[in-house]
């Protein structure tokens, strides 16, 4: 039975998988109902606000699904929101048995939809392939768990750690298999933050381009319907102008000011944030906690080494993403992150390698901090 339901819930997540460019705010779930060992209905949650996993895949079922057991990858919820509560489709559709990957963490669930399937006479099982559950939505989790977004900082450096040249030539240090790998990742964050100088700098697009996503996830991603993340910009000092492309583009642009300018006319769908700021610059906690209840999971950091620094100083980076070109700039380029003088080796931030792999000629290695 355990090794039956590890392989049921394993296709769950494949399926699960395929929303994870799409179902922001909303965690990623896959559905499979099983009914005498013949999958009888499959289905992935695709947008909030439209039909869950469980839905799609007893809709697929059809009278199948009495007697049969469903295999879904986050616990049925309870509650009635955007959508009528899954626990209830399933009572309804008569299955015998469901197995959920593990329990919601939104208070609004957290356990409710087992109960509810237990006390209509349905047999459950939950904390099945755990981890691979933990990895589909380490953002949904992180919030729901913390009331913090998880935080993904890319850098890009040459081998000896540099990041641009002395002028601030940096176009390209990476390969263009680099950048498509950036923009396949990018898809998958709720939200780009950069900073100002960056956006004054370069006028950036911090958008998702699908003709630059690689073509495997092309196949699976149609154009028509790319979710662009939420673009945040730190403007202490309201650099940002309604000239520059981030508050041009289609989808959201958030401005992250201390002072707002309530006469700001803009194109797009722009917005201002009110986040304090002191002499070091935008107060980095609360902005993360504000982002958080505006829904936002997970976060891609692009910035310089400034805001990189800030970040690890203050322990909110969840994940390191650095791309490693085998290139040397030199004694004079600038570095990858901003920190303070250690006294002692020991007072050194650790990591560990989560994984290394080679993308076109360069290297893309994935840490988690050791705090």
């Amino acid at each position: 039975m355990i090794e039956q339901d590890n392989m049921y819930m394993a296709r769950a997540f494949e399926l699960a998988r395929k929303g994870c460019f799409t179902t922001s705010p909303n965690p990623n779930v896959g559905c499979v109902i099983v009914r005498d060992g013949i999958i009888v209905g499959e289905g992935y949650h695709q947008k909030a606000g439209e039909p869950h996993a469980e839905v799609h895949a007893l809709r697929m079922a059809g009278d199948k699904a009495q007697g049969a057991t469903a295999y879904v990858t986050l616990e049925p919820c309870s509650h009635h929101g955007r959508t009528p509560p899954c626990a209830e489709a399933l009572i309804k559709a008569g299955v015998s048995r469901v197995v959920a990957a593990m329990q919601d963490p939104n208070p609004q669930v957290a356990g409710r939809g087992l109960y509810m399937l237990s006390q209509a006479g349905i047999e459950t099982r939950s904390n099945v392939l755990l981890n691979d559950a933990e990895a589909a939505n380490r953002g949904f989790l992180k919030r729901m768990r913390t009331g913090f977004p998880y935080i993904q900082l890319k850098l890009a450096a040459s081998l000896d750690g540099k990041t641009a040249l002395e002028s601030g030539e940096s176009k390209w240090i990476t390969s263009s298999a680099a950048r498509k790998d950036v923009q396949a990742l990018r898809a998958e964050a709720s939200a780009i933050l950069s900073t100002s100088s960056t956006v004054v700098a370069d006028d950036p697009s911090l958008t998702v381009r699908w003709n630059e996503l690689p073509s495997d996830i092309q196949q699976v991603y149609p154009e028509n319907q790319v979710r662009q993340p939420i673009r945040i910009v730190l403007d202490n000092h309201n650099r940002v102008t309604s000239g520059h492309k981030v508050t041009q583009l289609d989808g959201e642009c958030w401005l992250v000011r201390s002072n707002p300018d309530e006469n700001a006319v803009w194109q797009g769908q722009v917005e201002q944030l009110a986040v304090p700021a002191d002499e070091n610059g935008t107060d980095l906690v609360i902005l993360m906690m504000q982002l958080a209840k505006r829904n936002v999971n997970s976060i891609w950091v692009e910035a310089g080494a400034k805001l990189a620094g800030s970040l690890l100083k203050l322990g909110l980076v969840d994940e390191l993403i650095v791309y490693i070109a085998p290139k040397l700039l030199g004694n004079s380029a600038r570095g990858l992150v901003d920190f303070p003088p250690l006294n002692a080796l020991i007072d050194a931030p650790k990591f560990e390698f989560t994984e290394v792999k080679q993308v076109g000629p360069d290297l893309r290695v994935r840490l988690r901090p050791v705090w």
